[in-house]
């Protein structure tokens, strides 16, 4: 069993005996960020053709990867961007395979380091398909970060590319956002992702 074996919500929630709030707009309060003109024009230039693609990978490769690679020069290369690395923490428990993409607050670039910060799921079309697996990971990122005693919020995404559905796990409560955002908001978009790396670093930094 895998990540990708999870295949409804309820199921991962068993497994882990975890708790859902869907009652909550959880971004509502997060400030938009400046969206690069680099990033502009790619996703000017991307969109039309990831849409006649239609395919995972090309929305994959040609909106999700270059929105997320925002988030690590805005921060200065202090975010760790990893597409499609294998994340193995119990395989027992499914907790093991590929994740499409993961972004750690950390620098390191060859493997994965503590803080994993954020996981996001690319699905072609059904978003809800991919919240089961999305969580799953969520949950390895979480028990990985334990490990050395880090702990703090797991956010997660599930994406087509165009539509973003985000999520947060702290202890047992995984939140699914009541909105859904869209990629001619990029500004938002890159807020929302922005904000939990945000917050570790002031932590950090104050310590």
């Amino acid at each position: 069993m895998s990540y990708r074996d999870f295949k409804s919500i309820a199921e991962v929630c068993n497994r882990f005996d975890l708790n859902i709030d869907e009652s909550q707009n959880l971004f509502t309060d997060i400030a938009p960020v400046e969206v690069s003109e680099l990033l502009q024009q790619i996703l000017k230039r991307n969109i039309p053709l990831a849409n006649a693609i239609n395919t995972e990978k090309a929305r994959s490769e040609l909106l999700i990867a270059p929105t997320l690679l925002e988030i690590r020069e805005i921060f200065h290369n202090e975010v760790g961007f990893f597409s499609g690395s294998e994340f193995n923490i119990d395989a027992e428990l499914g907790l093991n395979g590929y994740c499409d993409f993961i972004l750690t607050a950390s620098r390191e670039i060859y493997e994965i380091h503590r803080p994993v910060v954020t996981l996001v799921e690319a699905k072609n079309e059904n978003i809800k398909g991919g919240l089961a697996q999305c969580i799953a990971e969520m949950v390895a990122a979480q028990r990985f970060n334990e490990r050395e005693n880090v702990n703090l919020p797991i956010f997660g995404a599930v994406t087509t590319g165009l539509i973003w559905q985000f999520l947060r796990l702290e202890g047992v409560l995984v939140w699914i956002d009541l909105q859904e955002y869209y990629i001619r908001d990029t500004a938002k978009l890159l807020g929302i992702l922005s904000h939990p790396f945000q917050e570790y670093f002031r932590v950090r930094n104050d310590n």
